[in-house]
């Protein structure tokens, strides 16, 4: 279940500024050719790529430890090199990110802060 609309508004500011601050960490190099960045209420995903290289993510990002936002912010950032999850996206995640197996690991662990309402 999405959060309220309420806890959306209140929060939505707040994961925008911290999604530009770890795309900029991230790709500080220029790496990734970043289009818009939206900031959402989605059901059921943490971030999401289009093939226009716009990024979504949910504002329940801020709710989650750092490493973990920044492991769904290096995720959708390789999706905008390999739209999908070959081995070469998963290489290229991993020559950013080696340890990303254990983070997402314990991202899943955190679903059920998208669940709740």
């Amino acid at each position: 279940m999405r959060g309220s609309r309420r806890d959306y508004l209140r929060h939505k500011e707040t994961a925008r500024s911290l999604v530009r601050e770890r795309i900029a960490l991230y790709n500080a190099a220029g790496f990734f050719r970043v289009g818009r960045i939206a900031i959402r209420n989605q059901k059921t995903r943490w971030g999401s790529c289009s093939k226009q290289g716009n990024l979504n993510f949910h504002y329940k990002l801020t709710f989650l430890p750092l490493p973990l936002v920044d492991y769904v912010i290096v995720h959708e950032l390789c999706h905008l090199r390999e739209f999908n999850h070959s081995h070469a996206f998963w290489e290229l995640v991993a020559a950013i990110m080696p340890d990303h197996d254990a983070r997402k690991r314990a991202l899943a662990r955190h679903a059920v802060v998208l669940r709740r309402g």
